[in-house]
């Protein structure tokens, strides 16, 4: 089959019309029949067929012995059965022509015992036009159209619909992070464990998700690279219209051990790996915080055109702080303000405050001060981005005019990060921030990682253009 047409075919993971979901069950609490309830909630009207040769009814649908005596195609089966039962139902799903299928069961090529029965597996899929994501999968999230998972429902652990595409080949890893993001109101557009990748694996998914609308930045939990060379070939022509956050996990000998038990996984050497990935513009996450982290800034922020920041605080500590940060980062610098501009923050800003980079307002900050100072940063060509620190004044919170605020600068003017320092009196604002798109970080070094990857894509992006023409 053509690349095209193996890309194409996953359409019917991402926009079914029909869906069979296989092994559901009369216990509300098993996988089959969670996924059934999730499946139910889809806003596509999709038409949903359980199937279970026992059952005659569930949920108030008609459930069919066997995906062969459903009246029509199937575009979608998502199979919850046990591992010995997998391959003869794949086989009927083949004989269905149906288009695609989520194996969410688990003990293949994870387990030394079922490593024989996922070779067989895949043998038969490879020999059909179907595509097939898992086993050893959650399922597929697209926030506010379809919900697969086979984890209950639980709107304050899912996050928003959005603009990061999260690919996963650990599914503990990317729902722990999915709840983060929920908590946070950082939105996605589609979350895909990817399992044991039999079939469907990052390649298809990367050359899918190029072309997805939604998708403004592509994040991925990776323990192997199922073709490298194919991989790195399709990220860098991705790269240059989307970014890509890869968190490659077995980086170290144990490490990649770790992975080698958990998924069946070859790793790669770990020198080789990160100048592979940061010569065709991949940003390269250490940990799930910069994953999130650095999929935020990419995903919402403008990226930076220098490396030139100033401060805005109303601590001082924290802008001392912060300055030390940028200091030390190797790709950023403080910005050194006109002499216009200062004399202009000064008519702002009481006498005791600074209108030095960083700028500290001192406690008395108040929204107008923050939007005139914020103006007036526009105009100064030494200033490449800006770093805003929104805190609060005990005890009360950040408030809704100073959200508003920094929103209208981060949407019409230079690039923006927003910095906080993670307590009691910042989570909410925390979320604010991010309901509105605006990349919010809870601690100072982390505020100052975001704009470090913001200046490196500038700089990818610069340096690609200028040899690209």
């Amino acid at each position: 089959m053509a690349t095209e047409t193996r890309t194409n075919s996953l359409d019917a993971f991402f926009n079914p019309r029909s869906i069979a979901v296989i092994g559901v069950s009369s216990d509300p609490h098993k996988v089959g029949s969670v996924i059934l309830s999730n499946v139910l909630q889809n806003k596509m009207g999709i038409r949903v067929y359980p199937v279970n040769p026992r059952l005659n009814e569930v949920l108030g649908l008609t459930c069919y012995p066997s995906i062969m005596d459903i009246p029509e195609k199937i575009d979608l089966a998502v199979i919850s059965v046990p591992a010995a039962f997998v391959l003869d139902t794949i086989k009927e799903c083949i004989k269905k022509e149906t288009k695609a299928a989520i194996i969410v069961s688990a003990g293949f090529g994870e387990t030394e015992s079922g490593k024989e029965l996922e070779v067989e597996l895949k043998k038969t899929i490879k020999q059909s036009k179907m595509r097939v994501l898992g086993p050893n999968t959650l399922g597929i999230l697209l926030p506010g159209k379809l919900n697969t998972l086979f984890l209950p429902y639980d709107e304050s652990t899912t996050p928003p619909a959005g603009n990061i595409a999260f690919a996963t080949q650990s599914g503990a890893m990317g729902v722990l992070l999915l709840e983060r993001m929920a908590f946070y109101n950082v939105g996605i557009s589609v979350f895909i464990p990817v399992g044991n990748k039999i079939d469907v694996d990052e390649n298809d998914l990367m050359e899918y998700l190029a072309r997805d609308a939604k998708t403004k930045c592509i994040a991925c939990y990776l323990e192997s690279f199922a073709q490298g060379k194919r991989f790195l070939e399709l990220c860098k022509k991705v790269s240059f219209k989307k970014p890509i956050v890869v968190l490659k996990a077995g980086s170290t000998g144990w490490g990649a051990r770790a992975a080698a038990s958990h998924t069946g996984a070859l790793v790669g050497s770990n020198l080789v790996v990160q100048g592979a990935l940061k010569q065709v513009g991949i940003t390269r996450a250490q940990t799930e915080e910069e994953l999130w982290d650095f999929a935020n800034v990419l995903a919402y922020g403008k990226v930076l055109q220098g490396n030139r920041i100033a401060i805005i605080t109303c601590a001082g500590g924290i802008g001392v702080t912060a300055t030390d940060c940028i200091e030390r980062a190797p790709n950023l610098s403080m910005a050194e303000l006109n002499t216009s501009t200062t004399e202009k923050i000064k008519a702002k800003i009481p006498p005791f405050a600074s209108a030095a980079n960083p700028i500290d307002l001192t406690a008395t900050s108040t929204p107008e001060m923050i939007d005139g100072v914020l103006e007036d940063l526009q105009k100064d060509n030494n200033v490449d981005g800006i770093l805003m620190f929104s805190i609060p004044q005990p005890p009360l919170p950040v408030t809704d005019e100073q959200i508003e605020v920094v929103v209208k600068w981060m949407r019409q003017g230079k690039p923006l990060v927003v910095g906080t320092i993670e307590s009691r009196l910042t989570t909410e604002g925390i979320r604010k921030y991010a309901r509105e798109y605006v990349p919010v970080f809870p601690s100072i070094e982390r505020a100052v990682k975001a704009l470090q990857v913001s200046a490196e894509r500038g700089e990818y992006l610069r340096s690609r253009q200028e040899r690209e023409t």
